[in-house]
């Protein structure tokens, strides 16, 4: 009973003290030559979007590349299932360990 409350004491407390740290200092970490540069070019959404439609990725290709990972990755661990020990290493092991 008493560990609980504890555990809920130290529960409600971390907030408070997550709320006691200190920021980073912000202020004046813009240079000089930043604040003098131009703003960015605005541009029309429109033709953003249409170029980014026409370069899009072929789903075909996506779909391989994600296929060919898929079939590494499983290969991978299919390599990382087996035993670490040899049998004689497991022999001295178990051993050891009566």
């Amino acid at each position: 009973m008493r560990s609980q409350h504890l555990f809920l004491a130290l529960c409600l407390a971390l907030p408070l003290v997550a709320g006691c740290t200190t920021f980073p200092a912000l202020d004046r970490t813009i240079t000089p030559a930043l604040e003098a540069a131009p703003y960015p070019e605005l541009v029309p959404l429109g033709p953003v979007l249409a170029r980014a439609q026409a370069e899009g990725v072929a789903p075909e290709r996506a779909n391989a590349a994600l296929d060919r990972r898929i079939a590494a990755l499983r290969a991978r661990a299919a390599g990382l299932r087996g035993s670490v020990l040899s049998g004689r290493e497991r022999q001295r092991l178990a051993q050891g360990l009566q």
